[in-house]
């Protein structure tokens, strides 16, 4: 294997604990590798060497690597994940009468029937159930155990930190129902395969004492995105003994919702474990000097990250950034791929959230482009809530779609009524048969609550003039149906968690701004929701970006470069320090994951370009990358605006260019607005996308204030003063 100086100092790594931090595409596997058969060549046997990987499908593949550069018939030591791991400890815990035999949950219909009957004991068997026992509901209560075992927090603390909706109250008294339930059967989850053997190991310093000294070295790969629950039990099995090596990337710690935190590569290590040698594996073997520069500029706005700037090997493709506006101009870029000779297999298009999928989705069907989705449940035409408004969109069709009970099932029940589903159905079986809506008194309607006997008549009365609309555009009556159905507030109140109901907001707009596009033919919309398409293995893969770690492609399109949409935030849920710095990370993974070309999109409505977009710098690492092709060509400084970060890459790389700082950068959108006094109406100014424009409208806090702007290119538009990419030009006014 041939390593780099930065690689072979971490496999030469001798005594006491280590953390390596490495870049995205830094050869990691091939590092470790390495490292482990330099352990084994020294002469520590392959017992008392452990080696665990974040995920099965990373340990086998460090296993095949492993295997094939190993000598032959060497032994090799344990490759694990921390859930194989705490299966085995779980099992000798068992044999040694510590913990009580359980059977693990291995089947989803197990955990969702324990997550029920857990939700039943709490709540009862009343109407206010039904949205509990929503799957969505149902999977938010199950990940709120999980972390209350992964971050080994009380539930009554954790519930009070985290961003859920009304319809979870019930979750701390639930997670103690659960609790009993898996001790009166015998049974576990998975989390508690690491939770259960940390709870009685941590009690008893004896039984401590009987699992360490079999370790010499332990090696952790993706250890940014472990959790306390691991950190402390991987703490416990190393003792005194064991030297520890932790690999991964702060920058890369996406996962705070599953329990990781960026802390845990940075300072909890050593509060952990003692000192320890830093190592960088810097250099990526992924993309060009563009890329790399981008993506140090868009991390370094970051107060929690490591001192650590990301290198291209000089071998590396030369990767060419993008910006472009709408969904036309990713076909564009997707058609001239395949022109070139290109396979779209070889192309990747990734969202923030599966609701931004929607109009590449649509985009990619109007221009028979193939595609394959990383969820098959998230096809367009597949998610009910689209169903239920396609379905809307063809009962102002045809009204002979009111006689159809399974029609009339879909559309009382998306969004949600929170009414029981029998209810629900004998309801709407006798509006089928009958075309009118129960008397006052009428069984039917008997044990509902007032609100709920108010909404269900709402929504008959409006698929009965939805009919009467037939010649409306399909924006326009999207628009009265989701005002009609109140769909906003609905979709809020039913989502277990804040996050996710605002992506359910955010697909309605997405299907009304789809809808719009189309003009004034429901028709072609209806055909296009109602789509049967199906995966193509040589289609371009849309994913999410959570989805897309640890991966990478030729060419990848970031799509839904928005405000309010990457980073995520909303007037309800606004963004702090912290969960904008992980927004970051999650923008800063994004990129990362190209090696050819990368295309950054916005899409060109209400919600202004990300402010990430200008902290990339994009144009300028282009001319920057350029000019470290052709250095011979250049006759004058290049204008860069962090000229440091600049400077500190080249110097680095042992590489020249004579730079030139911009007089007048347009300032860091994460920046504080820094004028004497608030902005005022008539005030000029310069947006880093938007261009030239005079601010009408001052509203909020003189702080923070929030601006209403007419640009000359792009019209009136609203900003928030301190987070968007402006500079104030000369001259106030009166």
């Amino acid at each position: 294997m041939r390593l780099t100086e930065e690689q072979r100092a971490v496999v030469a790594h001798r005594g006491g604990h280590a953390r390596v931090a490495a870049v995205a595409g830094a050869g990691k596997t091939t590092t470790l590798v390495a490292r482990v058969l330099e352990l084994l060549a020294r002469g520590v046997p392959p017992e008392r060497v452990l080696v665990l990987m974040f995920n099965r499908s990373a340990r086998e593949d460090f296993t095949a690597k492993l295997m094939r550069h190993a000598p032959a018939g060497q032994r090799l030591p344990d490759v694990r994940t921390f859930h194989s791991l705490g299966h085995r400890l779980t099992q000798s815990l068992t044999r040694w009468g510590v913990l009580a035999p359980r059977q693990l949950l291995t089947q989803e219909w197990q955990r969702e029937r324990l997550l029920r009957q857990a939700t039943l004991q709490t709540l009862g068997e009343g109407t206010d159930v039904e949205g509990a026992l929503e799957p969505e509901t149902l999977e938010a209560f199950g990940h709120f155990c999980e972390l209350v075992k992964a971050e080994l927090v009380a539930p009554e603390r954790l519930y009070e930190r985290l961003s859920l909706g009304p319809e979870t109250r019930h979750f701390v008294a639930a997670y103690g129902h659960a609790e009993q339930l898996l001790a009166d059967h015998g049974q576990m989850t998975y989390a508690d395969l690491l939770y259960r053997p940390l709870t009685a190991l941590a009690a008893d310093p004896r039984l401590q004492a009987r699992v360490q000294g079999y370790l010499d070295e332990v090696i952790i790969d993706e250890y940014q995105d472990i959790n306390a629950t691991q950190q402390r039990l991987l703490a416990i099995l190393a003792g005194d003994r064991a030297a520890v090596m932790a690999v991964g990337d702060a920058n890369q710690c996406i996962y705070e919702w599953r329990g990781a935190h960026p802390d845990t590569m940075l300072e909890d290590f050593t509060a952990t474990f003692g000192a320890a040698r830093d190592y960088p594996l810097s250099t990526t073997f992924r993309h060009g000097h563009a890329l790399a520069l981008a993506a140090n500029h868009a991390i370094a706005a970051n107060r929690r990250r490591p001192n650590q700037l990301c290198l291209a090997a000089p071998d590396n493709p030369r990767t060419r950034l993008d910006l472009a506006q709408g969904s036309a101009r990713l076909v564009e870029a997707l058609a001239a791929w395949q022109g070139r000779g290109r396979g779209l297999d070889q192309a990747c298009v990734l969202v923030r959230s599966w609701a931004l999928s929607v109009p590449v989705q649509l985009a990619l069907l109007r221009a028979g482009i193939p595609f394959r989705l990383s969820r098959e449940d998230r096809f367009v035409f597949r998610l009910p809530l689209v169903q239920a408004l396609a379905g809307y969109l063809e009962v102002a069709r045809d009204g002979r779609h009111l006689h159809d009970p399974e029609r009339l099932a879909l559309l009382f029940a998306q969004p949600t009524p929170f009414v029981p589903h029998e209810r629900l159905h004998a309801l709407v079986r006798h509006l089928a048969e009958t075309q009118a809506y129960p008397e006052r008194h009428d069984p039917l309607l008997a044990g509902l609550k007032p609100i709920q006997r108010r909404n269900l008549k709402r929504r008959w009365e409006l698929l009965c003039d939805l009919p009467k609309r037939s010649r409306w555009p399909a924006g326009r009556l999207l628009t009265h149906v989701v005002e009609r159905l109140d769909a906003e507030k609905v979709l809020k109140r039913a989502a277990a968690r804040r996050e996710k109901g605002e992506e359910d907001v955010r697909l309605l707009d997405v299907l009304v701004e789809q809808a719009a596009e189309l003009g004034s033919d429901p028709e072609a919309f209806i055909a296009l929701l109602r789509s049967p398409v199906e995966n193509r293995d040589d289609g371009v893969l849309i994913t999410t970006v959570h989805g897309a770690k640890g991966l990478e492609w030729p060419l990848v399109a970031l799509w839904g470069a928005n405000e309010e949409d990457f980073p995520h935030y909303s007037r309800d849920n606004p963004l702090d320090e912290a969960r904008l710095e992980e927004e970051r990370r999650l923008y800063y993974v994004a990129i990362t994951r190209a090696r050819e070309r990368l295309l950054l999109l916005h899409d060109g409505g209400e919600h202004p370009p990300s402010r990430f977009l200008a902290e990339t710098h994009w144009a300028q690492c282009n001319r920057l990358a350029e000019a470290l092709a052709a250095p011979q060509a250049i006759t004058e400084p290049l204008p860069v605006t962090a000229a440091p970060l600049v400077a500190d890459y080249l110097r680095r790389q042992g590489l020249e260019l004579p730079l030139a700082v911009e007089a007048a950068g347009v300032a860091s959108p994460a920046a504080d607005y820094r004028g004497e006094a608030a902005p005022r109406p008539g005030q000029r100014l310069r947006h880093a996308v938007f261009g030239e424009g005079e601010v009408l409208v001052v509203e909020g806090e003189p702080q923070d204030p929030v601006i209403e702007v007419r640009f000359t290119q792009a019209g009136r538009r609203r900003l928030i003063a301190s987070r968007a990419p402006i500079e104030w030009l000369p001259g106030v006014p009166a």
